[in-house]
């Protein structure tokens, strides 16, 4: 059983989830195949399609979205995560609702967090 099994959570269960506008966005491009990388156990530690994650690695992870695997050519000490196919069902729905939101409440959670 590996480490994110292990400590998933139902979705009902209530995770708060500190920068949603950065949670979606991590969803909609694992759902596209991006990879997320671990590099370290600090903000900032996780990078995603080139850019740094800092505040949704800990919910996608206690949710069971995403899953680490093995990546024989990546780095030896980092870690690489992928969406579990429970991750992509959540992703597809997650990025749906958040592109029928309109514009300026997109906006309002980029601000507010």
């Amino acid at each position: 059983m590996s480490v994110a099994e292990e400590s998933v959570r139902p979705m009902s269960e209530s995770i708060h989830i500190p920068d949603r506008a950065e949670f979606v966005d991590a969803l909609d491009r694992l759902r596209r195949g991006h990879v997320l990388v671990k590099v370290g156990e600090s903000s900032g530690g996780c990078v995603l399609d080139g850019g740094v994650l800092y505040r949704s690695y800990e919910p996608l992870v206690r949710f069971g979205l995403i899953d680490e695997y093995e990546n024989p050519h990546g780095f030896r000490h980092a870690s690489y995560y992928r969406l579990t196919p429970r991750g992509r069902e959540f992703a597809d729905r997650a990025c749906q609702a958040w592109r029928q939101r309109p514009l300026w409440q997109r906006l309002a959670v980029r601000l507010a967090g």
